[in-house]
């Protein structure tokens, strides 16, 4: 279908109206509507609980709607199956990446569809195919690699190689798709969108990234609690509009920054070495800073906190916090010194997602209210209430799984389970990943609120806006290098990203 088609208002590749859907008393989806033509990037936007996730995973097949229809090319379709939508020519590249980590780049790619000789699988054709595709799409990996040994970049070009490899896929939801990379691997796979509307596929893009979708996206459509609100081109609305849209309301300012720094330093790490990963990092934080670090995939920034933390220990160099020296320390003795870490990868690292968000909150502290092995649970139940409301936690009650919540409430459960502790130093790894607009202003209030009760910041983010918008110093790292420091209030986004690079 050619590029020309998408300015045709008859020639609709999908059309979905008045889809509602409901969870026992919960309504998920009032009213969904929602148009895409050949060759559009259009952007689905809308805050955490607006129902979007709900959609798509009608659109997938994954759950059937209550009401309402869907039309691909004009013709109406009903989906039982993940597999019904995939036939219908719907393929998604999700947010949480499902590779299996032992098998190989083909293998993942192809899985449940190998190629067959003799009934057995066909290596050589099945890798054969997959550099084929991998050629197609300019992706630079090989077939054969096992996923462990690939970047979270990398791996995500093989879940879009892998949505691609359905034949007759004309529509790819992209969800999330740069949430867990840096700047120039995002445009990488920008590169190929670009490329997958020029052959006239549509792309159903969902981001909390605006920037990318001014970027990116020709069309958009909005969501909000639960409900269709507007839909139109990108180009006829400015960023305030779009976030007044998303939140319902006035836009006042992205940032939530109040916070002192002062001089006075309250952690100082010395020649840090680890591997071949941290080399010879030395810095320090000072009370009521927040500290930015940025570089791209692979700097480094994440191991670097993990060191301070205690998950790996460094082969040389010391972590001063205070007066106290911490050096092949565990996480529990960092913690003892103040110290706590909310990691990238909350559902991995930070949450147990089949527990309540009471168990979530409480785990790292059970020991202070906890008498004989047995916990205090009025205790446990005050402390869930007091941190559900210090976060407006969007909740029906502390009993609810963590897993049901939506991105930006489980962002602030883990917040929640460490201020329980009182930490001194806060280390955050990508705060506000996968978080919209009106959540991820709440966690910037929290962190100006923490720095200025005279304790300190260290935030990773790979967001440029986040970073100059929220730190008070920022480090660049690159290779396991500290390589530039830049006071936020004179940072650019080009400085910044040349001195990355």
């Amino acid at each position: 279908m050619s590029h020309s088609a998408s300015t045709q208002p008859t020639s609709l590749l999908l059309e979905v109206s008045g889809v509602k859907k409901s969870f026992g008393p919960v309504i998920a989806l009032k009213h969904a509507e929602f148009r895409l033509r050949p060759g559009s990037i259009h952007a689905l936007c809308g805050g955490n609980g607006a129902g979007k996730s709900t959609f798509l995973s009608i659109l997938m097949g994954f759950i059937r709607p209550d009401a309402g229809e869907i039309r691909i090319n004009g013709q109406q379709h009903e989906f039982f199956t993940p597999r019904d939508a995939l036939e219908a020519g719907i393929a998604i590249v999700q947010q949480e990446l499902s590779a299996i980590p032992d098998l190989t780049v083909a293998e993942n790619i192809w899985l449940g569809r190998e190629p067959k000789r003799f009934g057995f699988v066909d290596f050589s054709t099945l890798n054969q195919r997959t550099r084929a595709l991998m050629e197609e799409l300019d992706f630079q990996i090989d077939a054969s690699e096992k996923m462990r040994n690939l970047s979270v970049a990398e791996q995500q070009l093989v879940e879009i190689a892998k949505a691609l490899s359905h034949a007759n896929a004309n529509i790819i939801i992209m969800d999330e798709p740069t949430s867990a990379i840096g700047e120039e691997d995002a445009q990488k796979i920008f590169q190929t969108i670009t490329r997958l509307a020029e052959k006239g596929k549509g792309i159903i893009y969902v981001s909390h990234r605006l920037s990318e979708i001014f970027q990116i996206a020709d069309s958009y459509s909005i969501f909000r609690d639960g409900s269709y609100i507007l839909e139109g081109q990108i180009a006829d609305i400015t960023r305030e509009q779009l976030i007044e849209h998303i939140i319902g309301g006035e836009y006042d300012s992205e940032f939530a920054k109040f916070n002192q720094p002062t001089d006075e330093v309250m952690m100082e790490v010395k020649n840090l070495r680890w591997k071949n990963k941290i080399k010879d990092i030395s810095l320090n934080l000072k009370r009521g800073e927040i500290l930015g670090i940025y570089g791209l995939v692979g700097a480094g920034r994440s191991e670097f906190l993990d060191l301070i933390f205690g998950i790996n220990h460094a082969d040389s160099g010391t972590i001063r916090i205070g007066e106290k020296t911490l050096a092949r320390h565990s996480p529990k003795e960092s913690i003892d010194s103040g110290i706590a870490y909310v990691t990238e990868d909350r559902k991995d690292t930070g949450l147990v997602l089949c527990r309540s968000v009471s168990e979530n909150i409480n785990v790292s502290s059970f020991a202070d209210i906890s008498r004989v092995g047995f916990i205090n649970e009025k205790q446990e139940q005050a402390r869930t209430e007091a941190m559900i409301k210090l976060f407006n936690v969007k909740t029906h009650d502390g009993e609810q799984a963590v897993g049901n919540l939506s991105g930006g409430n489980q962002q602030k459960v883990v917040l929640g389970r460490w201020a329980l502790l009182n930490p001194d130093v806060l280390l955050l790894d990508e705060p506000t990943r996968g978080i919209d607009v009106g959540a991820k202003k709440e966690i910037y209030a929290y962190m100006s609120e923490f720095a200025l009760k005279n304790k300190g910041i260290v935030m990773v983010s790979s967001e440029l806006s986040e970073i100059i918008g929220m730190s008070d110093r920022i480090l660049v790292f690159r290779d396991g290098e500290l390589v530039g420091e830049v006071l936020a209030a004179e940072a650019t986004q080009t400085q910044l990203m040349k001195l990355a690079v």
